[in-house]
């Protein structure tokens, strides 16, 4: 552990905090005081239905009917069958859309391919999420209904979501840059009512079109009564059956915006449904309700994040990731949102650093690959952009190394709030993450979320402090799934609950470490932890020491089984103009020898052209690892670059020799 932390928030940050108003409101309600973060967090976890009903009223989630009730147990079991605020009643699409005549700047879409970005009010983004919903209405979408969409992070993505919600619809989304079989594998589970796609959109300079792979998705579709097609490079030339978006908006009367109005659901209804990144079979659709995720969402953004009104987020991201879905709550808080979409290579990698600082974001979220790639670069930030207004930074993805952490101090901003957050899909939020009352550590996420009761274990169930182990949960928490699409709930149950077989606890399948601050580190997937003669290695200490060589791009360490035991292999990619030879494998290998262990060491290290990424950020070890154990991969779509598994499989077949 470091010696010293690298960002202390003063008192002033501290009292004036959302996290900090919340201590207070709850020593007010309750009489009981609170020395720290540490602190509120026990009383989060010791009593879940006092907690959470502070916490909805403090986060003053808009109800149309509130009952007394905040958690009702399952009959059978600690975990599962449990119902939130039973009774209850609201709408998503009210929590998130700013008043009428708001005329704040709300959205602010940047596009590569357009010269300047997209501006809605909040005037305008209810104007046009009312005429949206009333085009969807005409179409007789009905509440429970899908909606699905093939759409790049713009703001038509938004005002669709919203619109569907208002109607109780369910909402499902991926990224245009998703291949055919990956949308229908996709959406042709959920059978959708409504398609929604975009005709084209430009990465790196170049425009893809999207109109023959929407008709090829379409036809695979037959549940569809209806097909919309955004155009935001406005090329035109959209032709039937799909309808133009523009178009569809404008054939609503202005009436239809005086009489919009929003359905109440219960909290519980289903509101979106995401998809696991597995590369075998079909991807797992996951839903999650309409009040957990309201509820979650707004505690990490305005307590954990200290976002709020007046202030701007920028998430990178695309649709097709969870922290869409995450970013877009920022409306319920009250803040602006800033999209940007297109590459982020560009310049540099200095283009979205551009964006943070001409659009003054307050809170900007990234990933540790995107941190790398700019520190690669030679790219300096502060000194290219003032970032006077960045408070907050936030990485997710895959761990945060203690080495980026520094060069985020050192190379951003000294006085920023750096909060590396882990969660996933499966809870469409955070296990842990930051908080701007505690001090900031190299390698360290600050702590577990309020309200989530999150523990380290060994395989037998016994928690463990200063260890390596599973990232459990053994409370109950609002954005646990309603369950998958579609399933009764032995998969669900096999997913996360069936790990432990004395106790129902929430498995996640991250291998962490709980230090003696408290603080979390993060290893890797412990489905790909590697395992040589016995002794658990998390992948992310690897490449921590292997990464900081200046002639490696970037690496990717995996086990494969040989003669009935688990070896690990390492594959490097290499910087332009350096090849892998005697010297470089040597000083690889003494490097983890000294550093780590003679257990890190790996029995073969090869040079690769590139290394396989989900569509998220995170390296894809299990890919790799299934193609040199002779096991297929099913599902290419979940991997932002699938053509670099032909080299892993060429290597494979010639029996791993370079």
């Amino acid at each position: 552990m470091a010696d010293q932390a690298l960002w202390k928030p003063d008192e002033a940050r501290k009292a004036s905090s959302a996290m900090g108003r919340f201590q207070e409101f709850v020593s007010a309600q309750t009489g009981l005081s609170f020395s720290g973060y540490k602190d509120l967090h026990s009383f989060s976890v010791r009593d879940i239905q006092v907690f959470w009903d502070l916490a909805a009223k403090f986060l003053d989630l808009r109800w149309h009917h509130r009952a007394e009730t905040v958690y009702q147990p399952g009959p059978e079991s600690q975990m599962l069958g449990g119902q939130w605020f039973p009774g209850s009643t609201l709408s998503w699409t009210e929590n998130l859309l700013p008043q009428r005549h708001d005329q704040a700047t709300k959205i602010i879409s940047i596009i590569e391919g357009r010269e300047q970005p997209i501006i809605y009010t909040g005037a305008q983004l209810y104007e046009a999420v009312a005429r949206c919903a009333a085009y969807f209405r005409s179409l007789g979408l009905r509440s429970g209904d899908r909606v699905a969409a093939v759409v790049p992070n713009t703001g038509e993505a938004i005002i669709a979501m919203l619109a569907a919600t208002a109607l109780g619809a369910v909402w499902s989304s991926c990224s245009p840059d998703f291949g055919i079989a990956g949308i229908v594998d996709r959406f042709a589970q959920i059978e959708p009512s409504l398609l929604i796609m975009t005709r084209s959109y430009v990465y790196g300079g170049k425009t893809f079109d999207c109109r023959d792979a929407a008709a090829a998705v379409l036809e695979q579709l037959p549940s569809v009564r209806g097909a919309l097609m955004i155009d935001p490079l406005e090329q035109g030339a959209i032709a039937s059956p799909w309808v133009d978006w523009k178009t569809a908006l404008a054939s609503i009367e202005a009436g239809a915006v005086d009489t919009f109005t929003c359905l109440a659901t219960s909290f519980d209804h289903p509101l979106y449904i995401l998809y696991s990144s597995g590369t075998t079979g079909k991807p797992k659709c996951i839903v999650h309700s309409v009040g957990g995720t309201l509820l979650q969402h707004k505690k990490e953004l305005m307590l954990h994040s200290d976002l709020g009104p007046g202030q701007r987020l920028l998430y990178f991201t695309t649709c097709g990731w969870m922290m869409w879905n995450w970013m877009v709550s920022g409306l319920s808080v009250g803040a602006s949102l800033v999209l940007f979409e297109g590459s982020i290579a560009r310049e540099d990698f200095a283009v979205l650093w551009r964006a943070v600082d001409e659009h003054e974001v307050t809170c900007f979220g990234t990933s540790p690959k995107f941190l790398a790639a700019t520190e690669k670069a030679g790219l300096v930030p502060k000194a290219r952009f003032p970032l006077k207004k960045l408070r907050t930074l936030l990485s997710t993805g895959s761990p945060l190394m203690p080495e980026q952490f520094t060069w985020v101090y050192e190379s951003v901003a000294a006085d920023v709030h750096l909060a590396s957050i882990s969660g996933g899909t499966d809870i469409i939020s955070c296990f842990m993450l930051g908080n701007p009352l505690s001090p900031v550590w190299a390698g360290e996420i600050q702590g577990p979320g309020l309200g989530m009761a999150v523990d380290c274990w060994d395989a037998e169930g016994r928690a463990l402090r200063q260890h390596k182990g599973e990232l459990v949960c053994t409370k109950p928490f609002p954005s646990m799934p309603l369950g998958f699409w579609k399933d009764a709930g032995e998969k669900y149950r096999e997913a996360y609950f069936n790990f432990y077989t004395h106790t129902q606890v929430w498995r996640h399948g991250d291998f962490i470490e709980i230090n003696e601050r408290g603080g979390i580190l993060v290893y890797g997937r412990s489905d790909a932890t590697l395992n040589p003669g016995g002794v658990r290695i998390g992948t992310a200490e690897i490449y921590r020491q292997v990464e900081s060589l200046p002639y490696v791009q970037d690496s990717l360490a995996v086990s494969h089984d040989r003669d009935g035991d688990a070896e690990m292999l390492l594959f490097v990619r290499l910087r332009d103009g350096h090849t892998l030879d005697a010297g470089k494998t040597q000083q690889i290998r003494s490097l983890l020898r000294t550093q780590l262990s003679p257990r890190h060491v790996p029995a073969a290290i090869f040079s690769i052209q590139d290394i396989p990424y989900t569509r998220s950020g995170k390296k894809l070890e299990i890919a790799v690892t299934r193609i040199l154990n002779g096991q297929g991969i099913d599902n290419l779509a979940a991997i932002a670059n699938p053509e670099c598994l032909e080299e892993y499989q060429n290597l494979a077949k010639n029996g791993l020799r370079t």
